[in-house]
C-alpha cells in the first residue's frame, strides 16, 4: 500500500499498529491514512485525500487536515526510535501551503542513521536538542502542494529531570 519507494519492510507487527493508528480518533478525525509503518519505525507513509471529512468551502483540502496529519508522526518516531531514556516533544510547526489541494496526496517521514548520530551526541554532550524536520505532500506525480517543518524538543530524562525541578522550585 506504500507510495514512496522504500527498502523498508513492514512486517505483521508494524501491519497491526498501522490498523490501528488508522481507527485512534485523534489521527482518523485529520481525515489522513497511515499507508505504511516501517519495522524500526524510521518511515512512515501517510495519504490525505480530498473527501468529505477534509474538505473546506472552497473545495479543497482543510488546512487543518494538512497540518493535523503530520502532528503526531515525526514525535512518535522519534520516542519509539530513541526509547525510554529519552523525552521527545513537538516544539512548533510551520506550514507553507505551496498550491491548494484538490486530489489524493502522500508525505513521507524518513528518520536516517545521520540524524540520530546527530541526536544522541548532542544530547550525551548538551541533555537536549532542538532538531527541524521537513515533510512534503506530494501528488502521484511528484509535485508539492504543502511543505511542513516541525521543530522537535529531544533531552535525556536526566537533563529533562532536573530542569523541571529547577523550574517548580522557582
Amino acid at each position: 500500500m506504500k507510495h514512496f519507494k522504500t527498502n523498508k519492510n513492514e512486517g505483521v507487527r508494524q501491519k497491526l499498529r498501522r490498523f490501528l493508528f488508522n481507527r485512534y480518533p485523534t489521527i482518523r478525525g485529520t481525515g489522513s491514512y497511515v499507508i505504511f509503518l516501517s519495522d524500526d519505525w524510521k518511515e512512515i507513509q501517510i495519504k490525505l485525500p480530498l473527501s468529505w471529512r477534509t474538505k473546506n468551502i472552497v473545495g479543497t483540502v482543510f488546512g487543518g487536515s494538512i497540518y493535523a496529519s503530520t502532528d503526531p508522526i515525526y514525535m512518535l518516531q522519534l520516542m519509539n526510535i530513541l526509547g525510554k531514556d529519552f523525552v521527545v516533544w513537538d516544539k512548533s510547526a510551520n506550514v507553507r501551503f505551496r498550491k491548494p489541494i484538490k486530489e489524493t496526496v502522500y508525505a513521507q517521514f524518513l528518520i536516517k542513521e545521520e540524524l540520530l548520530s546527530q541526536i544522541k551526541e548532542a544530547v550525551a554532550k548538551e541533555g537536549t536538542i532542538d532538531v527541524d524536520l521537513p515533510v512534503d505532500f506530494v501528488d502521484k506525480e511528484g509535485i508539492v502542494y504543502a511543505s511542513i517543518s516541525k521543530k522537535i524538543y529531544i533531552a535525556s530524562k536526566d537533563h529533562y529531570k532536573q530542569r523541571k525541578q529547577k523550574q517548580n522550585s522557582k
